[in-house]
């Protein structure tokens, strides 16, 4: 009997970055946040997989950045394609290829783009037809970020009820506001603790149920932000929930201390620029790294005074970006 043929399938997704955090999920296997949160796609910064299903392989086969990749890596890949083949009803084993053009496992949402453009070109390897809500619920399996990397422009990721209505979608274009997000790396190192596991930390801090508390409103007040391009009132709610979550990493048990000193440089020095009337504000996902978010005319102006702050490495510039894509 003749072996099914498939085909080679490449598709691109872009890291996002949260302006309200995802930190705890009340569900850890379907990856069900504790709250909803709102992010923007990162245009510029990707990550490209290409996807092929072989009836000859033994076992999924893994290659990142040109290294084959084994290990837990390859187990969470394997975990999620298993989904996939259960959606398709296939017992296939996949090769895989990947690449990122920014650093991997610090703090740039390396895994929302990943498990993003993972989905998209399993889903469509194996010959399914996901729609983008689909595809957002799927995505979210194999990192909770990565339902928010689907969509495009910026995004908000409903926590929902259960798996079939927690996912993300575009609450405005790509092309609405023209904010920049310049990302300072601090340190391009792979984190000791990953998101995966800090998330399962957080309900053992005491500060877990305080940063919850009023979330939605913090959620509501950021939309509004966005949506009205209201940078001064983004600006403050941004910081407070980056605030928050970091209070809940670092009172968790044990507790996660991402940040660097020179992180605390970045980040004092962005207060300063904002008291002095730009319109500039800070972010912090988990890792060291701070995500400056700037009008797009005074860009170049801030990522000129960021490169001579001690311990930035490189700037990463990204402005609003699409959805996940095939290639």
């Amino acid at each position: 009997m003749k072996s099914p043929e498939f085909k080679t399938i490449s598709a691109v997704a872009h890291p996002n970055i949260a302006f309200i955090k995802y930190w705890g999920n009340r569900d850890q296997a379907l990856r069900l946040p504790c709250n909803s949160s709102l992010s923007m796609n990162l245009s510029g910064l990707e990550t490209r997989t290409t996807v092929r299903f072989d009836p000859h392989l033994t076992r999924d086969v893994f290659v990142f950045s040109g290294e084959v990749v084994v290990g837990p890596v390859l187990e969470r890949v394997s975990s999620f394609l298993d989904r996939i083949r259960s959606l398709a009803k296939l017992n296939v084993y996949a090769h895989i290829i990947s690449r990122n053009n920014f650093p991997a496992g610090a703090g740039i949402a390396s895994s929302a783009s990943a498990f993003a453009a993972l989905a998209l070109a399993a889903s469509h390897a194996v010959g399914l037809d996901l729609n983008e809500q689909e595809l957002s619920r799927l995505a979210r399996r194999g990192s909770g970020s990565a339902s928010r990397s689907i969509p495009g422009g910026f995004v908000e990721w409903q926590a929902g009820t259960s798996d079939a209505d927690s996912f993300a979608f575009s609450i405005a274009p790509a092309n609405h506001w023209d904010l920049v997000d310049l990302v300072c790396v601090l340190d391009s190192t792979h984190k000791s603790v990953g998101s995966t596991g800090g998330h399962a930390l957080a309900d053992s801090s005491p500060l877990q149920p305080i940063r919850l508390a009023h979330v939605r409103e913090r959620v509501d007040q950021c939309r509004k932000a966005i949506l009205e391009r209201d940078f001064e009132s983004f600006a403050q709610v941004v910081e407070e929930d980056s605030n928050f979550m970091h209070a809940v990493m670092r009172t968790s048990n044990p507790p996660l201390h991402y940040w660097l000193p020179e992180t605390e440089i970045v980040l004092w020095n962005v207060l300063n620029w904002r008291k002095e009337g730009i319109p500039a504000c800070s972010t912090v996902d988990a890792g060291p790294n701070v995500h400056v978010l700037v009008l797009s005319e005074y860009a170049s102006e801030i990522e000129n005074q960021l490169a001579e702050l001690s311990g930035v490495q490189k700037i990463f510039k990204a402005s609003p970006g699409p959805g996940a894509s095939l290639c």
